[in-house]
């Protein structure tokens, strides 16, 4: 799906690519069964979009019911430290709703979305894994973010960072390369 998207296709046409990859024969037992869809945030032409790709390995061959289904649990949602937050006013500048997943580096997210980027380096959204967040547009929307944690490393996404957060002059040359791009807010303050 993300090739798929920085080849320049439509949404719709980058989740088809994304239903041709990999069949159910082609996953180990039970898989298809249980992944019932993927969510994939890619970078568009028109910006950051989340492709949902149903039934990623074609229809599944059996059901969740069935004997030696792989149940999985539901995750307990993780709380997250309100020390540690930062809260951005968020305005989408589009014409369309725009979506943003809990992993995505809050910094690179759609240049159409209106926001303090220099306050959002190195951040996430402060929501729980695997849940999204809706931008309507024109509609100013407070966020929390919080610190992305592990090694800080960011790799991928809008292609603005790709290595250590924490690097000399790595903030600056993000902001200078986004400013260059067109994202909106990619003042160096912040």
């Amino acid at each position: 799906v993300a090739e798929a998207a920085r080849d320049g296709l439509r949404l719709a046409e980058a989740i088809a690519r994304g239903r041709e990859v990999l069949g159910a024969d082609e996953v180990l037992p039970g898989v298809a069964d249980v992944v019932r869809q993927v969510e994939v945030e890619a970078v568009f032409a028109d910006g950051t979009r989340l492709a949902v790709v149903p039934e990623p390995f074609g229809p599944a061959g059996g059901s969740v019911e069935s004997p030696g289904a792989v149940l999985p649990a539901q995750p307990a949602a993780a709380a997250i430290d309100d020390t540690d937050q930062t809260h951005l006013t968020v305005v989408n500048e589009s014409l369309v709703p725009i979506s943003v997943t809990s992993h995505f580096h809050f910094f690179e997210v759609n240049p159409r979305l209106r926001f303090d980027r220099a306050a959002a380096w190195g951040t996430r959204l402060a929501i729980p894994a695997g849940s999204v967040q809706r931008f309507d547009p024109g509609v100013p929307t407070e966020v929390a973010v919080v610190p992305i944690g592990g090694d800080r490393v960011v790799i991928g996404f809008a292609g603005l960072v790709d290595g250590p957060l924490d690097a000399p002059g790595a903030r600056e040359q993000a902001l200078e390369q986004a400013r260059g791009c067109g994202y909106l807010d990619a003042s160096a303050a912040g």
